[in-house]
C-alpha cells in the first residue's frame, strides 16, 4: 500500500472511496468525502483493510504448491 493509492473502504456498511494519506507499519490514515464532511482522514488498522487481499494471496500460494 503506497501514499495516493485509491482503494475502497467499507463505512457504515456502504462502500466508500478512499485515498491512502500516510502509512505507519500497523495503521493507515484514509482520506474520505463524506456528504457534509470532503477530505475527512479516518484511521484504520492496516490488517482490517487488507482482509481482502491477503486473503486472495493466500489462496492463490495453496494452489501454487
Amino acid at each position: 500500500m503506497k501514499i495516493g493509492e485509491k482503494i475502497k473502504l467499507d463505512f457504515a456498511g456502504k462502500k466508500k472511496d478512499a485515498v491512502v494519506f500516510k502509512v505507519f507499519p500497523n495503521t493507515v490514515y484514509l482520506k474520505v468525502d463524506f456528504e457534509k464532511e470532503k477530505g475527512k482522514i479516518v484511521k484504520r488498522k492496516l490488517n482490517a483493510i487488507d482482509k481482502g487481499k491477503s486473503a486472495k494471496k493466500k489462496e492463490k500460494a495453496k494452489a501454487s504448491k
